[in-house]
């Protein structure tokens, strides 16, 4: 049963006239003190990037006023998941890495935020290992020809044209040395288990997210028809080297997802007999529980908070308009409503402003983008201090 408790505390971190916003819940736009917050400052809010305007990257000093710094540019972009930009592991302090475009293709960029020093990596990044070593990654120009809004205009690939290529699907990018290869090909997924649906569909990958021990990570493999009249998935684990691959849901039924530690996963998914949930999967092995069942029966962006006591989601906009900030208490099954925030209907599909929350590396804030004060920025909800008011 949801909670009648006040809402959190919200305060803006940027602010206009220019616009700014973070991307993906996926990562953290903390560094480990908590005083730096990585932010995007884009030209405009109301169109896909076309490849020739570039996003301004650059660092808030939450000790500072939020002052904005502006630290670099790029053309490797999307509304919904950004750039693909975070603080580097395993130090998460004095280094960024974040995609970019050079030379007619995707590279990425590791620097230095304090010397301005740079490094340039051939390929572009989506998930890095906690660790710091490796990186697994996919073709952007594949996932922006199928799925706009999350991949990157700019750059000729002929591959994306065709429904399962050999030579092209998930890589393992060697951090240290730059060396880059294909562990997972588009291919190989295809070839799978196939089923009806597949039939004269196009396949590809999105979601790359690596588990805390930096050994096995997870992904969608999704397919559509040529007229896109359905889309369908299936969501995997598999090694760094893209062995023991396994099928977490396979009813053709996945949305977002988050790991709890090394060997779970959090997904809203399709389980045949069960219907949609949220469900706990573990890993290489056929055992799920449901989770938050009648409690939030809706798809949204999951996180665990760093202790995995609280798990941080959102909704999609209600009849209002208004897209609710939700915690849901692991040990109790209770559901707190954080906040709601107006979506204007005019930002709709790849341009919508979802609120992707991401929390603090320490649990105590939780950073998201909105547009209920008319323009696309970043704010902050002080959830330890809500956390104290509750419990009082």
């Amino acid at each position: 049963m949801q909670e009648a408790t006040p809402e959190a505390e919200v305060h803006p971190t940027t602010r206009g006239p220019e616009y700014h916003f973070f991307g993906y819940y996926d990562i953290s736009p903390w560094d480990a003190s908590g005083r730096y917050l990585l932010a995007l400052e884009p030209p405009f809010m109301d169109h896909p990037p076309s490849g020739e305007e570039p996003v301004t990257i650059g660092v808030i000093d939450c000790e500072a006023g939020y002052a904005f710094h502006p630290l670099a540019e790029t053309y490797a972009w999307n509304w919904q998941q950004g750039t693909r930009l975070q603080w580097l592991p395993p130090s998460y302090d004095n280094e960024i890495i974040y995609n970019a475009r050079q030379d007619g293709r995707f590279v990425s960029v590791i620097l230095n935020v304090q010397t301005g020093d740079a490094r340039t990596l051939d390929y572009p990044i989506y998930t890095l290992a906690p660790d710091g070593t490796q990186a697994i990654t996919l073709n952007f120009s594949r996932v922006h020809h199928h799925r706009p809004g999350y991949g990157y205009p700019g750059v000729t690939d002929e591959s994306i044209y065709h429904p399962a290529p050999v030579a092209d699907g998930i890589y393992r990018l060697d951090l240290r040395t730059g060396k880059c290869n294909l562990i997972i090909s588009v291919a190989q997924m295809a070839a799978l288990g196939p089923v009806a649906s597949m039939e004269g569909s196009t396949h590809w990958f999105n979601h790359l997210l690596f588990n805390s021990a930096s050994d096995r990570f997870i992904f969608l493999h999704r397919w559509k028809d040529e007229e896109a009249m359905f889309r369908a998935h299936r969501l995997y684990t598999a090694n760094p080297d893209g062995t023991e691959i396994c099928c977490l849901a396979g009813d053709e039924l996945v949305s977002h997802f988050d790991w709890c530690g090394p060997d779970k996963v959090l997904a809203w998914a399709s389980v045949e007999g069960r219907g949609n949930h949220f469900f706990l999967f573990t890993d290489r092995a056929d055992e799920f529980e449901v989770i938050a069942e009648g409690v939030i029966d809706f798809d949204g962006h999951c996180s665990y908070s760093p202790d995995r006591e609280w798990v941080l989601t959102d909704s999609y906009p209600d009849a209002n308009r208004e897209r609710t900030l939700i915690a849901y208490k692991v040990a109790t099954g209770q559901h707190f409503d954080l906040g709601k925030f107006f979506s204007p209907a005019e930002l709709e599909g790849e341009i919508r402003c979802d609120l992707h929350p991401r929390w603090k590396r320490d649990g105590s804030q939780i950073c998201f983008d909105s547009v209920h004060a008319g323009k696309r920025q970043m704010y902050v909800a002080e959830f330890a201090a809500w956390q104290a008011g509750i419990q009082r």
